[in-house]
């Protein structure tokens, strides 16, 4: 099948998973990335929330692009409320040239409070469920220049005066996407949302079979085509020139992969594979702050279950081998040496893009 491709902005390094802090990028470094990355080919670039806004430098890449689409990956709802993430969507949108799309994720209860200093009001699920319909009911008022109030359990939108209201933009609202990992939010993407950006926590085999159907039971919910509802994958891939790079490229792996199942919220995908002792140890150790340690728990046939392992030439292929059936878009965090090899990544690219 043919893939959307898409690559990251400001994306997280091993060193960054490993507790060893992060780049400090300038608007120039950002610039000259957005432009290469619409050179090289793909249809779409992200930015995350990983210690930097995400918002802020999809305005510079939209400044500085014609064709790619643009999406945060994700912006962090409950910190901001429906309608700060509205105009700042809906700004984005116009100055784009409708080429923005929204990704929106909840964090958990302990980051939310102690990390963004907001209060955790209520289980994330139904909360983001409104937060959803709150942002659609705001984008209605936008375009229609009068509120369209929503009332609901944890948000309420009934007032918004003319001078207040942004009004109609020359393009449509912008597509709204939910990060999903279990099936509360893989079910609600496939119910109200455009699509959906799966952790890649979840691995290839628990993505089949818990969350595509789950996807699909949303969309059918709403009466709806699961087909429709565009599910962006983003695989951990350990890749390198060599074998022996690989083989140096999967150690590192393991770091962002510990990273991530030491997170509670995670461990469904562990159970899923019988490895939630092993969830529990990285948990604990991520507590005591010994990020270092955490990669040592994380196996080689673990590893092959999460991530594409393959060199440069064989990469391609073995994207596509590992994606048919699950993804329709293909989020790929690159390497440093690999995403320097211009005419290799237009070429990786352009293959997905085939039939």
């Amino acid at each position: 099948m043919a893939f959307k491709v898409e690559t990251g902005l400001l994306n997280p390094d091993t060193a960054q998973y490993a507790g060893k802090g992060q780049a400090k990028p300038t608007l120039a470094d950002i610039a000259a990335a957005a432009r290469a990355t619409e050179a090289l080919g793909f249809d779409g670039v992200c930015a995350p929330e990983a210690g930097h806004d995400p918002f802020l430098p999809l305005t510079i890449a939209a400044e500085h692009t014609e064709r790619i689409h643009l999406g945060t990956n994700v912006a962090i709802a409950f910190p901001r409320s429906p309608m700060v993430t509205a105009q700042l969507a809906w700004d984005l949108q116009q100055l784009s040239g409708g080429r923005f799309n929204l990704g929106l994720g909840t964090q958990v209860k302990g980051h939310n409070e102690l990390r963004y200093a907001t209060p955790w009001t209520a289980g994330p699920g139904p909360r983001l469920r409104e937060y959803v319909q709150c942002l659609q009911a705001m984008f209605k008022s936008f375009t229609e220049g009068k509120p369209t109030p929503f009332e609901g359990k944890h948000y309420r939108f009934t007032l918004l005066p003319p001078f207040f209201n942004p009004g109609p933009i020359d393009y449509p609202a912008p597509p709204i996407y939910i990060a999903a990992v279990n099936t509360y939010m893989a079910s609600l993407g496939g119910e109200l949302c455009d699509g959906l950006r799966l952790h890649p926590i979840g691995t290839f085999a628990y993505t089949k079979a818990i969350v595509l159907p789950a996807i699909a039971a949303g969309a059918a919910k709403a009466g709806r085509n699961a087909a429709d509802v565009n599910v962006i994958g983003a695989p951990f891939l350990a890749t390198g020139a060599t074998e022996a790079d690989v083989v140096k490229a999967m150690g590192a792996l393991k770091q962002h992969i510990a990273f991530y199942a030491s997170t509670r919220t995670y461990h469904t995908v562990l159970r899923f594979h019988g490895w939630e002792d092993i969830g529990l140890q990285l948990h604990q150790l991520a507590r005591e702050g010994k990020w270092q340690e955490l990669p040592k728990l994380v196996t080689d046939e673990m590893l092959g279950e999460w991530a594409v392992i393959a060199t440069y030439d064989r990469l391609a292929s073995e994207v596509r081998a590992r994606c048919t059936g699950i993804f329709s878009t293909v989020l790929l965090d690159l390497p440093g040496t690999l995403a320097h090899d211009e005419d290799r990544v237009r070429s990786i690219v352009q293959s997905l893009h085939q039939p």
